[in-house]
């Protein structure tokens, strides 16, 4: 297994140096080891973990929702259905936020149609005419 160093780790997961270590003392990361000197060492599998943070964070769940899941991922295989119930309950609100946008990005389309409709008369409105040019 390939061990990382928290720069290196930075790097691959999107989350800053600062991150990593706020993350690791409220509990979302546990058991990073340690090299003989004491510097954090992350793994294959950390990295993994920090992916599947970086998705839940990226799509908008709280870091007391990520805590909770950390804490249940920790329970075990009996939490499994507590996982998923904080996970589908995740998802509708990610779904909720995706319709708001799809909404949001109609109007804005709308608006990009009204500019060009307006841009094109006015072009059309400065050409001269064949009348004009006899």
């Amino acid at each position: 297994m390939s061990s990382y160093s928290p720069a290196e780790t930075a790097t691959r997961s999107g989350f800053s140096i600062d991150t990593l270590r706020y993350y690791e003392k409220i509990g979302l990361l546990s058991g990073i080891a340690r090299d003989t000197a004491g510097r954090r060492v992350f793994t294959d599998d950390d990295l993994a973990w920090l992916g599947m943070l970086r998705c839940l964070r990226d799509t908008g769940m709280p870091i007391a929702e990520l805590l909770r899941y950390a804490e249940l991922v920790r329970g075990g295989d009996e939490t499994t259905r507590e996982r998923v119930a904080l996970l589908r309950a995740h998802d509708r609100r990610v779904e909720e936020q995706i319709a708001r946008l799809r909404e949001q990005q109609r109007k804005i389309q709308g608006k990009i149609r009204f500019y060009e409709h307006d841009a094109a008369a006015a072009a059309a409105a400065a050409e001269p005419t064949a009348d004009a040019a006899t």
